[in-house]
């Protein structure tokens, strides 16, 4: 007989520990993404609304623009560097300028608003406006809205409004599963309650068969469990039904009657004697 001779665990030991490091890790990482995300001023409510969105963290979305004269490509990510650039969480791509991308906002003056089937993100402080807004610095709004039909759609524009003196933004669409609200079970207690008895009184009379026929060797309806119980149960609840359901007078005297004890006088005999012929 060939003895298998198993080397030493410590190197598998150690693979096995190094790649659960690893895991762990980017277990972290994908739980802290949108920590990245500086909210600003720091909100509670709005880190929560943040964290909503912690699946489609650190992922690229792209969007174009084309008109006549100008061909723009937007390029978005959650709490992450857009197109490379540090900082950057919407960057704007000119297609006659492909080397010298706008900022349009900074992931780290993050606000974020939420609603029970929507949020609302905001990147401020992009690059400035060269003649319009009053020069001030871009902003992009990101609607991100539930669609329990896609993980992570398809960034679109929807405007950019830049023809007021103030306040100007960039205005974009996206949709995801993720800011979908639960759904909620519309399983009653008692339907649970009814459910888990079926399904108890399923392996009941199961298991009880299958021990009643392998183990105990019954045959007929001796294989089912508890005959006996059951079928006194039966019993006593019949018992009990024709106690109680049955409408009959139960003191009614019995249909017959008994024969009399005392002797019956004997009538006299009649005799037609006198009519025989002489």
């Amino acid at each position: 007989m060939k003895v298998l001779n198993i080397p030493s665990g410590g190197p598998f030991l150690m693979w096995a520990l190094a790649v659960q490091l690893v895991l762990c890790g980017r277990g972290l990482l994908a739980t802290d993404s949108t920590k990245a995300c500086k909210l600003f001023p720091e909100s509670d409510s709005e880190r929560k609304v943040l964290n909503r969105l912690e699946p489609l963290a650190k992922k690229n979305f792209t969007a174009e623009t084309k008109t006549t004269d100008d061909h723009y490509t937007y390029v978005f990510q959650l709490c992450g560097d857009a197109g490379g650039i540090p900082g950057a969480g919407l960057i704007q791509v000119d297609s006659k300028k492909p080397d010298k991308p706008t900022v349009v906002g900074m992931y780290n003056s993050t606000q974020a608003i939420g609603g029970s089937d929507w949020v609302m993100l905001i990147y401020r402080n992009g690059d400035k406006y060269d003649a319009h807004c009053n020069k001030e610095y871009r902003k992009a709004i990101i609607m991100i809205s539930c669609n329990r039909d896609v993980d992570m759609g398809q960034l679109e524009v929807i405007l950019e409004d830049r023809d007021r003196l103030r306040d100007c933004f960039y205005l974009f669409e996206l949709d995801s599963s993720e800011v979908c609200p639960p759904i909620q079970s519309q399983i009653s207690a008692g339907s649970i309650i009814l459910i888990i008895g079926v399904c108890l009184l399923a392996v009941y009379l199961i298991g009880g068969f299958l021990y009643q026929r392998l183990i105990v060797g019954a045959k007929g309806m001796e294989q089912f469990p508890n005959y006996a119980f059951w079928v006194e149960v039966g019993n006593l609840t019949a018992d009990g039904c024709d106690f109680v359901c049955r409408s009959r007078n139960r003191e009614e005297p019995p249909a017959y009657r008994g024969v009399a004890t005392e002797p019956l006088e004997e009538e006299p005999e009649e005799r037609d004697d006198h009519l025989l012929p002489m």
